[in-house]
């Protein structure tokens, strides 16, 4: 047996002997600071803790300041450009306008020219030409007068409307002065007065606005009448022609067929006046009673006005007259009240 018994190498090959390890390290790998020789940085750490207190948002602040000076220091830049540019358009506008006026004046120079061209070329005569000349002269001499007329006009009518406003706004003032001037017992009659008078000028108002809805309806009553003549008429002249035709034999569904379609056009015709024939009582049925009603109530001007709605309320219904009396309505109750 030997004496000693060699111990087990490792996986994958027999360890190195007396500790020393198999790869050769190079000095030249390792890296050299002031310090000496030092290891390999395994890595930044992580951040650091930062305390978000008083100056970390004055900082924060200070940025965000200068970054919105910045901003505002180039808008007014650029609105500064903007300005000089508007400016400039500006002028150039002016000189826009003095130019095209400048061509205007031009043009009618040139249209006189062309014109004496004209005259020379056709071998005119300088006495025609001075007449056309005196013409002209004439006619814008006649111009002239009639817009100084005008203006002198203009400048009278100015002068006076100034002069009534005045006096409108002098007698407005010596009103208040009197008013304020009145015992208390006067100034509550002058208030109870104008405040009738507002009231007498609202009627007069609502009156106008009926006797307009009045004339509507009588319009529609002749309307009416119109239409139930012509029905009428139309109806007679069927009926008539319906008598004069023959029934031979050989046309005999052809007349049969046209009997009938004459007979529902007439019956159709025939309920058409009755409903126009009743509108029509109902119209005189109701102007009759609002007349008597009118002899009545002379002295409730509102009690007029509120049963004359009432009527043409119902005859607007009957009639599908196309306007509407209902903010008229509500107006009187309130003034009445």
């Amino acid at each position: 047996l030997p004496t000693a018994i060699a111990r087990p190498g490792s996986r994958g090959g027999s360890l190195g002997t007396g500790g020393v390890l198999s790869s050769q390290i190079k000095v030249a790998d390792r890296p050299v600071t002031q310090q000496g020789l030092t290891g390999m940085k395994t890595g930044m750490k992580g951040p650091q803790r930062q305390i978000l207190d008083k100056s970390y948002y004055l900082g924060l602040l200070r940025s965000k300041i200068s970054e919105l000076t910045t901003e505002i220091n180039k808008l007014q830049k650029e609105i500064e450009m903007y300005n000089q540019e508007n400016s400039v358009y500006l002028s150039y506008e002016k000189r826009a306008e003095t130019l095209a006026l400048e061509i205007k004046e031009l043009q009618g120079q040139l249209a006189d020219y062309n014109m004496l061209v004209d005259k020379l070329n056709t071998n005119t005569e300088m006495e025609e030409v001075m007449n056309d000349y005196n013409m002209l002269k004439a006619q814008n001499d006649r111009e002239t007068q009639s817009m100084d007329v005008i203006f002198t006009e203009r400048q009278a009518k100015e002068k006076q409307i100034r002069s009534v406003e005045e006096e409108v706004e002098q007698e407005k003032q010596a009103a208040d002065g009197i008013i304020k001037n009145m015992s208390p017992e006067k100034q509550v009659k002058y208030i109870e007065m104008k405040t009738t008078n507002e009231k007498l000028l609202q009627v007069k108002l609502i009156m106008s606005m009926i006797h307009e809805i009045h004339s509507q309806v009588k319009q529609e009553a002749v309307l009416l009448h119109e239409k139930l003549y012509e029905l009428e008429s139309h109806r007679d002249q069927m009926i008539a022609e319906d008598k004069s035709m023959g029934s031979p034999m050989e046309e005999g569904e052809r007349l049969l067929k046209q009997v009938k379609e004459d007979n529902q056009e007439i019956a159709s015709m025939e309920r058409q006046l009755t409903d126009i024939r009743e509108k029509i009582n109902q119209f005189n049925e109701e102007i009759r009673q609002l007349d008597m009603d009118l002899e009545e109530h002379q002295g409730n001007i509102f009690a007029i006005i509120l049963h004359f709605y009432y009527v043409i309320n119902r005859l607007a219904e009957a009639m599908w007259c196309p306007f509407s009396l209902s903010k008229m309505k509500k107006k009187i109750i309130c003034k009445q009240r």
